[in-house]
């Protein structure tokens, strides 16, 4: 199984992007799939999860902002991202949780005038 994050990309500070994981090979039920965030020089973190049974969390920095959602069916996940600042600058990844952790290949994202 692989996931594969996409939807990153250069935008100016106030602009959008909406990023999308998806995966390939057989993808186990999950109880949680979240996005992260790694900036140069800092740790990896949480930026929103959600569970299997739709209940999300977000990070204290992106609420209000960011929307994580999910396609069931096809087992994919997205994460609207409004009103981006130059914080959001990061490599975000996609994981998915079912008895074990799958990570996918992060995308980049960069908020800058």
């Amino acid at each position: 199984v692989q996931l594969q994050a996409s939807g990153g990309g250069l935008v100016q500070p106030g602009g959008s992007l909406r990023l999308s994981c998806a995966g390939s090979g057989r993808i186990p039920a999950t109880r949680f799939m979240g996005w992260y965030r790694q900036a140069p020089g800092k740790e990896r973190e949480l930026v929103a999860g959600i569970t299997a049974g739709g209940s999300t969390n977000y990070a204290d920095s992106v609420k209000g902002r960011f929307t994580i959602s999910r396609d069931i069916r096809k087992k994919e996940l997205y994460l609207q991202m409004n009103n981006l600042k130059p914080e959001d600058t990061a490599v975000y990844y996609c994981k998915y949780v079912s008895g074990y952790e799958i990570w996918g290949r992060g995308t980049q994202v960069t908020v800058s005038s």
